[in-house]
């Protein structure tokens, strides 16, 4: 199972602007918000978010620590809103 990336990272951002930088956000939460079978696409929600920290509009972290997106990692991550980003 696949979804558009666009579809993806839009839901990423309103996701977590919602919650404001303050906050963060589950990836299985992005994959719920788009498909009633939503574990298959745990995979490419991760991705599109790593996509999105790369480009500096969200931020990834794991047990409080910031992640590196092109670094690996495994395991829960948690996504936040940036700092100054408005989604």
């Amino acid at each position: 199972m696949t979804e558009a990336p666009e579809q993806l990272r839009e839901t990423i951002l309103s996701l977590a602007s919602a919650r404001g930088p303050d906050s963060s956000l589950c990836p299985s939460e992005v994959a719920r918000a788009v498909a009633d079978d939503w574990r298959p696409l745990l995979p490419q929600v991760r991705n599109e978010a790593r996509a999105l920290a790369r480009a500096g509009r969200v931020r990834l972290t794991q047990r409080g620590r910031e992640l590196d997106p092109d670094g690996e990692w495994e395991g829960p991550i948690r996504i936040h809103l940036s700092r100054g980003t408005d989604g």
